[in-house]
């Protein structure tokens, strides 16, 4: 293990990252920093790429467990530990709310996506997710599209609160292609066996990654978000390894077994019209907290959010959400 634990993201965090001119490492992989927060890696020979990965990490600034774990494994391929069969676009997201702690600083980054930054003030996010996509667009365009490559992006977060199933994956709405077994199977070998299956569209990255460059990309939520360095209690080593492994153009998956994983779907979202809203759930209640037919999730005004489904899990519960946006999502069991 590299000794240069902390060097590429205190650079970042300090303001040392910007736009840099390619370079080789020793062992010949080409190197450049894109912007800041934003460094990609090519192998030495062309034709040994087996894979192109997006890994993307703090686009919600106080999620810093992802955050260490992918400046860790930048740190290793800038000490030349790995021979890369993979191009990588590593991208450290919201980097002014990290160094400030905060989840962010304006506007939450994961509902500015799909170019909804248009409809926000000029704000820190919006300028950051408007760069992003440019970034991800130019990554996998590079090559073209002829589908010999695959395309995967993962989105790593922590989340608010507490989980029943302490890491799960949000699978952004496919459009024209299936969700796929094989993917769902390696996000298990990642250590991420619950899995919810989106129905509509959304402005996350992941789904702009799926929609516009045509990845399969993934939102993970792998525990809660705690402070730099007091992540101890969130155990990342099995990602860390399928991600070690990606780089290393190591892409087949094991055989996908329907009993090793939960799967949701999304029923419908509460959304807070107005500031009479109203969540009707404690503050600690976790993600993936089973709820009763018949209870009153959530009330703005006359508008009524009463459990009429089977089954019906909430996720992502945050009453204080601006106006308009998602404070909630209704889900319930499901199979591929």
């Amino acid at each position: 293990m590299t000794d240069q634990s902390n060097e590429f993201l205190a650079q970042v965090l300090d303001g040392k990252t910007g736009i840099q001119l390619p370079y080789c490492l020793a062992n010949g992989s080409h190197v450049q920093i894109l912007d800041e927060g934003v460094i990609e890696f090519q192998p030495r020979i062309a034709s040994d790429r087996q894979l192109d990965l997006v890994v993307s990490c703090g686009i919600h600034g106080n999620e810093t467990a992802p955050v260490e774990l992918v400046n860790q494994i930048v740190n290793e391929v800038l000490a030349g530990e790995h021979r890369l069969r993979a191009r990588i676009l590593f991208i450290f997201g919201n980097v002014e709310a990290m160094r400030r702690g905060e989840r962010y600083v304006d506007d939450d980054m994961n509902r500015l996506f799909c170019r909804q930054y248009q409809n926000a003030d000029d704000s820190v996010e919006a300028r950051r997710a408007a760069m992003l996509e440019m970034h991800v667009m130019r990554f996998f365009a590079r090559h073209g599209d002829d589908g010999s490559v695959p395309r995967l992006h993962y989105d790593l977060h922590t989340a608010i609160r507490g989980s029943v199933f302490e890491k799960f994956a949000i699978y952004p709405y496919p459009h024209e292609q299936a969700f796929k077994a094989a993917e769902i199977s390696r996000l298990g070998a990642a250590g991420v066996s619950t899995v919810l299956l989106q129905s509509r569209p959304s402005p996350t990255f992941s789904y702009f990654t799926s929609r516009y460059c045509r990845a399969d990309a993934f939102t993970l939520e792998l525990g809660k978000a705690r402070p730099f360095g007091q992540n101890q209690a969130v155990n990342l080593d099995a990602l860390g390894q399928v991600l070690r492994s990606l780089l290393c153009g190591e892409i087949s998956t094991g055989e996908f077994v329907p009993e090793a994983h939960q799967l949701f779907r999304v029923s419908r979202e509460i959304i807070k019209h107005s500031d009479k809203f109203r969540l009707h759930l404690e503050d600690k209640v976790e993600n993936f907290t089973p709820m009763e037919v018949g209870f009153l999730a959530a009330e703005d005004g006359e508008v009524l959010y009463r459990i009429d489904e089977e089954g019906a899990r909430i996720v992502f519960p945050n009453p204080k959400v601006k106006n308009g946006l998602r404070a909630g999502i209704v889900v319930v069991p499901t199979r591929l």
